[in-house]
């Protein structure tokens, strides 16, 4: 059973430097993709988060992650941008993807940059997030393997692919971030971990039974969100960043916990749409604005909490934050093994005595 402790944010992020640094990762390329993956976990997404940390490692070592790349433009028409991301870390060319996205888009009004030969970029909502913070709309977009079975079927056809949209207010930005399937395959893989159920309706067996059990949803597939209409998201996500970019549709892309050698393969799409000019940028945010205050004070029924909008638990979760993050044990095993591995000094808040001390 794996069981969560909390420890510095910033000497998790040092650690995850020093481990991709390790691996071969230029050191902005490292604190790029580490301080995301810290970030994730402080704002409570454990399953975008440190987790993901030792199949990096070990995909670079595998071969089928190059942790220098930053991407290569192979078509430019301005507002359209299409990038091969050669396989390196999702988070640096998702990182430059939305660089150029919202710079085109500061010059045309609109702005489209394909991906493909990508990898795992972690959160949707974080990409989403900067292109709004810049006072443009951000939609993100990405492919997985598949996990969802069409309506009544049991073979996995389609991946549990992450839209994210987000619009500026003048402050935080709101920001949808979800994945097609009912429940994140990350959160399995932790309950997985920590040999705890799973919710009703987020999966099934291999043979197509619903299941609770997280072991066996492994085996199985992932169930839609909204059954057909979650399916359907799925679909057209897989047709507009895969099909768009030239890059891996359905079964062209490869599990993620694969075969280490074997490239991902994903696709992403990130549009920037720049609000001004359509109307004042004022305006919009504070028409925004105003409909989340009003969302946010609406009358919820008894004993329930405040009415929230997409993407709140995140922002309070950074309000909160104190410098402090909660990371698995699993997970810090499996760091501490690839530290080992690579020659990387564990820091003495991490080390397995501290740890045993701490929990004493």
């Amino acid at each position: 059973m794996s069981v969560s402790d909390v420890y510095p944010a910033e000497i998790l992020t040092g650690f995850a430097v020093a481990l991709l640094e390790a691996a071969g990762a230029p050191p902005d390329n490292a604190t790029l993709v580490a301080e995301a993956l810290v970030d994730a976990d402080i704002e409570g997404l454990a399953s975008h988060g440190l987790l993901h940390l030792p199949m990096y490692l070990d995909r670079i070592a595998g071969g089928s992650v190059d942790p220098c790349a930053r991407g290569e433009i192979v078509a430019d028409l301005g507002s359209r941008l299409t990038i091969d991301a050669g396989n390196g870390l999702g988070q640096v060319t998702a990182e430059r993807a939305c660089e150029i996205a919202t710079e085109r888009a500061t010059a045309h009004g609109l702005a489209v940059v394909a991906v493909r030969n990508a990898f795992h970029f972690g959160a949707a909502g974080r990409f989403a997030r900067k292109i709004a913070l810049s006072g443009q709309i951000g939609i993100v977009m990405a492919n997985t393997r598949p996990m969802l079975p069409a309506p009544g079927a049991v073979e996995a056809v389609v991946g549990n692919n992450p839209l994210a949209i987000a619009v500026p207010t003048g402050g935080e930005p709101i920001t949808l971030d979800f994945a097609m399937s009912a429940g994140a395959m990350g959160k399995i893989r932790l309950a997985a971990g920590k040999g705890e159920p799973i919710p009703e309706g987020w999966a099934q067996t291999a043979e197509g039974q619903p299941t609770r059990d997280a072991r066996d949803a492994l085996l199985g597939t992932l169930l839609p969100a909204a059954g057909a209409k979650g399916f359907g998201l799925a679909v057209m996500v897989d047709l507009l960043a895969g099909g768009l970019s030239a890059g891996g549709i359905g079964e062209a892309v490869q599990p993620l916990y694969g075969d280490l050698a074997r490239a991902y393969g994903s696709a992403n799409l990130f549009m920037a749409i720049q609000v001004e000019g359509l109307r004042p940028l004022a305006e919009f945010e504070a028409a925004a604005s105003g409909f989340a205050d009003r969302i946010r004070s609406s009358r919820t029924a008894p004993g329930a909490g405040p009415a929230r909008l997409p993407g709140d638990r995140a922002v309070q979760a950074r309000s909160r934050f104190d410098g402090a993050s909660r990371l698995g044990g699993e997970t810090l095993d499996a760091l501490r093994s690839r530290a080992r591995r690579l020659g990387v000094a564990i820091p003495i808040a991490l080390s397995e005595s501290r740890s045993n001390q701490d929990r004493d």
